[in-house]
């Protein structure tokens, strides 16, 4: 009976956050016995449904692993794609998480899915949703009336990586009010302090100064390629100090001596 009177509460007290009648602080779940809750290692975090298009899925890594590259352990945050992020105890629909998601000042750890109990009701902070045919209509009303009346996220992004429509929404008392991009096509992000970008028909992060966020894989190709331009110099610098000993033998001289 006791646990099923800590459960009751627990579901009280959610329920009561989600119809904003109490703050994320004032949730009291340290008082319940942590046992009764289901963990990340309790729930499902896949449902082997592959994303949309290849494109889709380039594009959710590119986004994740350019931002991780740039800040590193630089901050507090997590940043995840395409996985399960579980909101309500008695969901009858298991809800597949955004596409991209940031968090801010919270612990980049390894997760199976995104708890918010578990987080202590920590919702995501920016959210970008990568448009489909199958997609694009619950996109731009089902779930950004979920992430801007349940999840009250700051930012909310929609993309499609093959027409490259881009709409940016920020919460503003309560409701989101619509952003449009610039005429260089990108949207502030307050949060991130980065601008999100359409650059070579992809969405890049992009810093005040204009540089472009490359992912780890860029960062990879780019090293290669100064190693190969370092090398070429030194093969040329040794061609060059060649030719002028040959020419100097030529002449009766000995290279050693100059």
């Amino acid at each position: 009976m006791k646990g099923l009177n800590q459960m009751t509460a627990v579901h009280t007290e959610i329920g009561n956050y989600m119809q904003g009648k109490i703050r994320a602080e004032d949730i009291r779940l340290a008082d319940f016995l942590p046992a009764i809750l289901p963990t990340e290692d309790d729930l499902p975090c896949d449902d082997g449904e592959p994303m949309e298009t290849w494109r889709h899925k380039d594009q959710m890594n590119l986004l994740t692993d350019s931002l991780t590259a740039y800040w590193k352990n630089s901050r507090r945050y997590y940043v995840g794609g395409n996985m399960f992020l579980h909101f309500r105890l008695n969901a009858r629909k298991k809800f597949r998480g955004p596409d991209f998601f940031l968090v801010t000042d919270v612990d980049d750890r390894e997760r199976k899915s995104w708890v918010v109990w578990q987080e202590g009701m920590r919702f995501p902070d920016v959210i970008i949703e990568l448009l489909s045919d199958s997609t694009r209509k619950t996109d731009k009303t089902e779930k950004k009336e979920l992430y801007e009346q349940v999840f009250r996220t700051s930012e909310y992004y929609i993309y499609d990586p093959f027409s490259f429509e881009f709409t940016g929404y920020r919460l503003s008392g309560g409701r989101y009010k619509t952003v449009q991009p610039d005429k260089e096509n990108r949207i502030y992000s307050p949060t991130a302090e980065l601008w999100l970008a359409v650059r070579d028909e992809r969405l890049r992060w992009m810093t005040v100064d204009g540089y472009i966020l490359p992912s780890h894989k860029e960062l990879s190709e780019q090293e290669k390629q100064r190693a190969d331009q370092e090398q070429q110099r030194a093969e040329s610098e040794k061609q060059r100090a060649d030719r002028l000993a040959a020419k100097l033998r030529e002449l009766g001289i000995s290279p050693e001596i100059i």
